[in-house]
């Protein structure tokens, strides 16, 4: 089953079972974005909390 891509949710992150294979965008309606930091100030101190692994993705 093809996903509908959200384009309002661009995605690079093809691991993920919510991700539109074709396209770099999410299939979901939203996403939770988190962090894992008390005080994040970079980027990589934010997390998607939507992302699921794709069992299927890296056999």
């Amino acid at each position: 089953m093809q996903k509908q891509a959200n384009t309002s949710i661009g995605c690079t992150v093809s691991q993920c079972v919510h991700h539109c294979k074709e396209k770099n965008y999410c299939s979901l309606e939203k996403i939770n974005v988190g962090t894992h930091e008390l005080n994040p100030k970079v980027v990589e101190c934010t997390d998607c909390e939507s992302f699921r692994p794709d069992k299927n993705c890296c056999h």
